[in-house]
């Protein structure tokens, strides 16, 4: 308990994404029946932590659509195209949260507008907890961790390409699923 003479302790906290130990994992079907599997290799983004009221906590991530990684380069090469991501002319593509709703002590929805090739949708990400604690090694920051996912409708951000199948349905599905593993190191 504080009284008015005492500053109340703060809770808030900000985290910066550790680029080297952040994944962001995309997959789709492709020919109806196969599910083809890519990250973006390089994430960047803070973290602002209200422990006190997580309701209050916010997420703003960048990622650098130009390294797109799926295996097979060609096949990176057409999804980066005006086809698809169009890197020429949307480099990067954003999170920035505009809620988060806590569901339990490791558990959240955290609500926010993704925007891919210049358009903004909103996207929910089931958020958990993973971990906190500090590395053993002198000097080194408290870290944290974070796993989210939802899923997508590529076509909801104008990625339309696609060819139909003589044996009907299309070459590219449009439910994207995103898979993400954060590490993030505290700041302040």
């Amino acid at each position: 308990m504080t009284t008015q003479s005492e500053p109340a302790a703060t809770t808030r906290s900000i985290w910066k994404l550790d680029p080297n130990h952040t994944l962001v994992e995309f997959s789709g079907k492709h020919m109806m029946f196969t599910t083809v599997k890519g990250h973006f290799k390089t994430v960047n983004g803070t973290i602002v932590l209200e422990e006190a009221d997580p309701s209050r906590s916010s997420v703003e991530v960048e990622i650098d659509a130009s390294t797109l990684d799926s295996g097979v380069e060609y096949r990176d090469t057409h999804l980066k195209s005006p086809d698809f991501l169009d890197i020429q002319n949307y480099s990067v593509m954003t999170f920035k949260s505009t809620r988060v709703e806590p569901e339990s002590h490791d558990h959240a929805k955290v609500i926010g507008d993704l925007t891919i090739r210049g358009v903004t949708r909103e996207v929910v990400l089931d958020t958990q907890l993973t971990g906190r604690g500090k590395m053993p090694m002198p000097g080194a920051p408290e870290t944290i961790g974070f796993e989210a996912r939802t899923q997508i409708n590529r076509k909801d951000f104008g990625l339309n390409w696609n060819v139909a199948l003589e044996t009907g349905g299309f070459l590219v599905g449009d439910i994207i699923k995103i898979e993400i593993a954060v590490e993030a190191h505290k700041q302040s």
